[in-house]
């Protein structure tokens, strides 16, 4: 696994994950088929500044990310999608676009969408196009302590 730093962080928490294995795949729909994992539970990490400063923001894989939500959550219409030659050195044990939403390992605010707290668990991308790791929602969001938001339309 290419990013020992996540998992040393969850062994150290005592936290129970399952590592997933699959073919190299680079779209979250192609990634939950390889896998085998319900979209919904598929969470994807998209890296946004806000105000200058990056932050993670973690979506159900099937859900685009609706700016004007974070805008008004964050209260600054300085909110765009960061470039990912901006953020690609924030993550180096990560192969490019296959990071892992553990903003606060990072020094990152990190945005979940309410819709994941729908799930008894999710799965992420854990570094490598190839790998995934699934663990409990309250894990989660115990850890990484993020800011929870309606964060794309047609939701609840």
């Amino acid at each position: 696994m290419p990013i020992r730093k996540l998992r040393e962080f969850l062994d150290s928490h005592a936290v129970r994950y399952f590592v997933v294995s699959h073919s190299a795949a680079y779209t979250a729909q192609e990634i939950a088929a390889a896998a085998h994992v319900p979209g919904k539970e598929l969470a994807k990490t998209v890296i946004v500044t806000i105000a200058g400063k990056m932050a993670m923001v973690v979506l159900p894989a099937s859900r685009q990310l609706d700016f004007e939500l974070l805008r008004e959550l964050t209260g600054t219409r300085d909110v765009e999608l960061a470039d990912e030659k901006e953020f690609s050195g924030l993550f180096p044990e990560c192969e490019p676009g296959a990071m892992p939403p553990f903003g606060n390992l990072y020094g990152m605010d990190v945005y979940v969408s309410e819709e994941l707290e729908d799930d008894d668990e999710i799965a992420f991308n854990a570094g490598a196009h190839t790998e995934l790791l699934r663990l409990s929602y309250e894990s989660y969001k115990r850890l990484v302590h993020p800011i929870v938001a309606k964060l794309s339309l047609g939701v609840k």
